[in-house]
This record gives structure tokens, sequence and C-alpha cells, in this order.
């Protein structure tokens, strides 16, 4: 069975911050816009994503929004003996996640892979041959956080542009931020 790749997103602060107690340190509606579009479109007629994450990832979600809607929700826990309800899986780590998306019967299923979060499955994801690219929202402000996403190995990554993400700089409620699109060299 040859394992599916998956792509990567997550909006970053100037420090690579990614959370704080659990939450957004942000809310940017046109980000949560993009990142539902992005982890929702199917390139594939009858088909749907998946989005991986780790349970608190999962129990951040507000639960009015749990699962996330057209999506295959896969939660990653170590500790969890059963899927947290409303989850469609739950696997014990990205790896067996990985092998239940690319088998039967989902591998006929399941179009693109979304990895969401939270650090320790980004970190993970990042040094995982089947990353295929990373998109980034990068927030320029300074804001606390206590969860962080990797540092970019610019030996392994690349920047490139795809031409339905703008990467112009944009605002929203006096917060700048812009798109980047990051592909392992080696995919």
């Amino acid at each position: 069975m040859a394992l599916k790749k998956f792509n990567i997103i997550v909006a970053v602060s100037n420090d690579m911050g990614i959370g704080l107690n659990g939450d957004l340190p942000w809310r940017l509606r046109k980000d949560m816009k993009q990142f539902s579009l992005l982890t929702s479109k199917s390139t594939v007629n009858g088909k749907n994503n998946a989005v991986v994450m780790g349970r608190r990832t999962w129990d951040s979600i507000p639960e009015k929004f749990r699962p996330l809607p057209n999506r295959v929700n896969v939660v990653l826990s170590r500790t969890l003996s059963d899927p947290p309800p409303g989850a469609d899986y739950l696997c014990g780590s990205l790896d067996k996640a990985m092998a239940l998306l690319s088998d039967e019967p989902l591998n006929n299923q399941i179009d693109l892979i979304w990895i969401i979060g939270g650090s320790e499955v980004y970190k993970e994801a990042m040094m995982s041959p089947l990353c295929h690219q990373v998109y980034i929202t990068r927030v320029s402000s300074h804001v606390q956080c206590d969860a962080f996403f990797p540092n970019i190995d610019k030996l392994k990554y690349k920047q490139i542009s795809l031409s339905d993400i703008d990467g112009k700089e944009q605002e929203e409620r006096g917060i700048k931020f812009r798109y980047e699109v990051y592909q392992q060299i080696n995919n």
C-alpha cells in the first residue's frame, strides 16, 4: 500500500506562535474562510478531504463547529480509546492515521489530507517525507503564545506561488497577514 501525501495548514505569528491556552491568539474571518475552503474543497468529484488533528486541537474547536463539516475528521491521541463524540476516527499516531487514510476503503473516498494541528502534530508532520505542501498564514504581530510551529527548513522546503493563493499583504481589524505556500523539495 502506497501512503498518501498530506498538506499542512497553519497560521503563525512573527515568532511562529500558533496558540495560547488552547485557543487561537487572533480571530481573522478571511483566514478562517480560507482554511475552510482549502480543507474542504476536493479536487475530485465524489471524494471528501480529511483533516487530521491532535486531541487538544479537536477540543479547541467550538462544539458547534465539531466535527468540521464536509471533511473526514481524524483525531490523534495516545490516551483515548474511542473517538471523541463527532470525530470519524481515532488514531494513536500520525503514521497510523496515514495508514488508515491510505488503505481501503478510505483510500478511494479521500482526496486531500490536511494536518491542522497542534504543535506536536505539526512538528512530526514537518519531518515526514509524506508532507507535500505547507500553507501558512503569516500574521504580522507579536502575540503571547504557548504553542509554536517549527521553523521551516529552507534546505527541505521551498516557497512556491499558486494561482489560487493571494500572497499579498492583507489586513483585517488592524491585523496584517499574508499567505505563503512551501513545498517539500524532494516531492
